[in-house]
């Protein structure tokens, strides 16, 4: 069993940055890609950021060259470095890894003020 506790969300003003983090624990063997959705009001939830476990990267097209995703694997851990946030930007970000099945975090909000 494979816990994800995702956090470091909370209210920023816009152009400012913010880092998400989430630690996974439990009984791990190997975890294959790690990543990060976010879900706004009235919206479904969308993907955001990749990271392989070799460290390749891919972004949804409305964050790139803004935000920065990074795995540490020693500690079983992924980031998300925001930087440049805009109003819609705010939402419940969503960890995720897959770990011979799939496993989410319970979700970080992120709220960025104009």
């Amino acid at each position: 069993q494979v816990q994800l506790v995702d956090s470091g969300g909370g209210l920023v003003q816009a152009g400012g940055s913010l880092r998400l983090s989430c630690a996974a624990s439990g009984t791990i063997g190997s975890i294959d890609n790690m990543a990060w959705y976010r879900q706004a009001p009235g919206k479904q939830r969308e993907w955001v950021a990749t990271v392989t476990r070799d460290g390749n990267t891919h972004y949804t097209d409305s964050v790139k060259g803004r935000f920065t995703i990074s795995r540490d694997n020693a500690k079983n851990t992924v980031y998300l470095q925001m930087s440049s946030l805009k109003p819609e930007d705010t939402a419940v970000y969503y960890c995720y890894a897959y770990v011979n099945i799939v496993y989410w975090g319970k979700g970080t909000l992120v709220t960025v003020s104009s």
